[in-house]
């Protein structure tokens, strides 16, 4: 039997107060653990603890299991679960050193749960944790080693929640769906200006999460802890959203979409916040603030869970078939609060490598002035929440995605003719480097038709009411920023598969311009209000292919229809 004494015997192996001191501890505050220390102290834990168990889930793309290490206190498997996520970026461990901490303290009983577990991904990047160096991370002030980034497939992790290029995110929606928590903390440090402040935070954005739970986490629950961690004296502020530049014009509230770790959950209505402590800092008062902001958001979520848990009842009921929802979001920029922020001036100085003016900060010169936040976005495309999507059973991987996600769908039985809404893809951009092995789509345009098409046996009808319906909005609406179609998914629609050869195709445009006087009017008004096309033989000849019957009407139509 596992027992929860300081003091432990484990076969002939004695676990006394010191070895229970992580690493970190041991260490001198500036050196963060080492994949192997990290997951052997969780084993020791695990055999000495009842309440502590190690599960794994899926695997890093090395191949390596992901681990989860779970506080269960007294044996009640029924709390509801806080989710702890860390080492997604392995080159910021504070999250990696003050987990560890915490789950040993609930262990011991230094902190009391009882209302609440607690599960933690011990790190989520393992590859870019065993990549070790001490270069990587050049605008930051320790530890003095750290792992990378990128993972075994320089992937952004990230970046990775819809696309789901990597193994690692497969098993992060494992982890989330097996535990469906009600709050969800992702731990990193910040990059960008230079500030006061040891601890900043984006919270899911309010207007992402809906009227109640962005209500609610941005106006009680998130404003309740942080007050918390400055009575501790830590202090806090929004994330400072801008890079290059000194944040004394202000700053933008951070758009979470759903290929960021806090967007994806925030589809299943789990709120969610991005703890980002200051690269500055020392490493020590880093993992100090990341402890404590965990703790802080422990006991919160504890005492209030049942009233959470509600409110996450309610939000899910706010999205039925029939209801809009917003795909994009535009910034307000005429709306703004004041922040009284603490600041250090930014100054100019002459450069030593460009000898131009370059930007530095005086921190002999702290200040504290209201800055302008901008926290206010407005709709800028909305949807209308179908009855069911249509989803050929063609489309394996994207049926293989919403089963992962436990997206309730029902195959069909028999060959069916159904009305649908059909889009067509009119326009987007692309992005001109590839970004985290993708040429991103943008800005993407559609237009609408309702036809009467043929659905398969095998294929699929995923219904709009269910509680995943924000996953299939994001993902299956091609105009949604991070929908399948936006990351490519669907790039085989926008290719012409069957041409024509000019010199046959010649009598059969001069006999399709005979027997049709309305396609004949069009083509010689093209011709007038278009002098080059006019010209331009090749041109014709495409302009009447596309007219007739010969042209294949699947080049552009997105594939998964909409059943309103």
């Amino acid at each position: 039997m596992k027992n929860i004494f300081i003091l432990l015997i484990l076969g002939c192996t004695v676990l006394n107060a010191q070895q229970l001191q992580t690493p970190y501890e041991q260490g001198n505050g500036n050196q963060t653990t080492t994949y192997g220390e990290m997951t052997a102290y969780y084993e020791d834990l695990d055999r000495a603890f009842e309440t502590i168990s190690v599960e794994n889930f899926g695997q890093d793309d090395n191949g390596e299991p992901i681990r989860v290490v779970l506080f269960t206190p007294s044996n009640n498997k029924n709390l509801p679960v806080l989710l702890i996520n860390n080492g997604i970026h392995p080159g910021e461990p504070d999250g990696i050193d003050a987990t560890m901490m915490l789950m040993r303290d609930l262990a011991t009983g230094k902190i009391i749960s009882k209302n609440l577990k607690v599960a933690a991904v011990q790190c989520y990047n393992i590859s870019g944790m065993q990549r070790r160096g001490k270069f990587s991370r050049v605008n930051q002030n320790g530890p003095e080693e750290y792992g990378f980034r990128g993972n075994a497939r320089n992937y952004d992790l990230n970046r990775d929640f819809i696309k789901n290029d990597s193994e690692n995110a497969k098993a992060f929606q494992q982890i989330f769906h097996h535990f469906r928590p009600i709050y969800f903390i992702d731990n990193h440090v910040s990059n960008g200006a230079d500030y006061q402040y040891l601890f900043t935070y984006i919270s899911t954005n309010k207007e992402r999460l809906g009227k109640t739970l962005g209500t609610y986490l941005h106006t009680k629950m998130q404003p309740a802890i942080l007050q918390q961690l400055e009575k501790k004296g830590i202090l806090t502020t929004p994330y400072v959203n801008i890079h290059g530049e000194a944040p004394d014009k202000g700053f933008p509230s951070f758009m979470d979409s759903p290929r960021f770790a806090t967007g994806y959950t925030t589809l299943f209505n789990t709120m969610g916040t991005v703890a980002e402590t200051h690269m500055l800092k020392p490493y020590a008062d880093r993992v100090r603030a990341t402890y404590e902001y965990m703790l802080s958001s422990l006991e919160y979520v504890g005492r209030n869970r049942s009233e959470i848990q509600k409110k996450i009842q309610e939000s899910a009921a706010e999205l039925r078939p029939g209801k809009k929802y917003t795909l994009r979001w535009k910034l307000t920029e005429n709306k703004h609060k004041l922040l009284d922020f603490k600041g250090f001036e930014a100054r100019r100085k002459t450069s030593l490598v460009s000898g131009k003016p370059r930007l530095y900060y005086d921190r002999t010169m702290p200040f504290n002035r209201k800055i302008k936040f901008f926290d206010e976005y407005a709709s800028d495309l909305q949807v209308t929440v179908p009855r069911y999507y249509a989803v050929p059973k063609s489309e394996r991987t994207v049926i293989e995605h919403l089963k992962r996600n436990r997206i309730e769908m029902r195959e069909l039985v028999r060959d069916s003719t159904v009305m649908v809404e059909m889009y067509t893809i009119v326009d987007f951009q692309t992005v001109k480097s590839p970004y985290e092995g993708h040429y991103l789509h943008y800005d993407t345009q559609t237009k609408s038709e309702f036809k009467s098409i043929s659905l398969s046996k095998g294929d699929y009808l995923v219904p709009g009411a269910q509680e995943g319906v924000k996953y299939l909005l994001e993902t299956l609406e091609p105009s949604a920023a991070d929908s399948f179609f936006n990351w490519n998914f669907f790039d085989a629609i926008l290719g012409q598969k069957e041409y024509f050869s000019d010199y046959v195709f010649e009598d059969t445009a001069a006999e399709l311009l005979n027997i049709d006087t309305v396609l004949k009017t069009a083509f010689e008004m093209e011709k007038v209000i278009n002098p080059k096309f006019g010209k331009d033989e090749k041109a014709q000849l495409d302009w009447i292919y596309r007219k007739s019957p010969y042209y294949e009407d699947t080049v552009n139509r997105y594939p998964i229809f909409r059943l309103p």
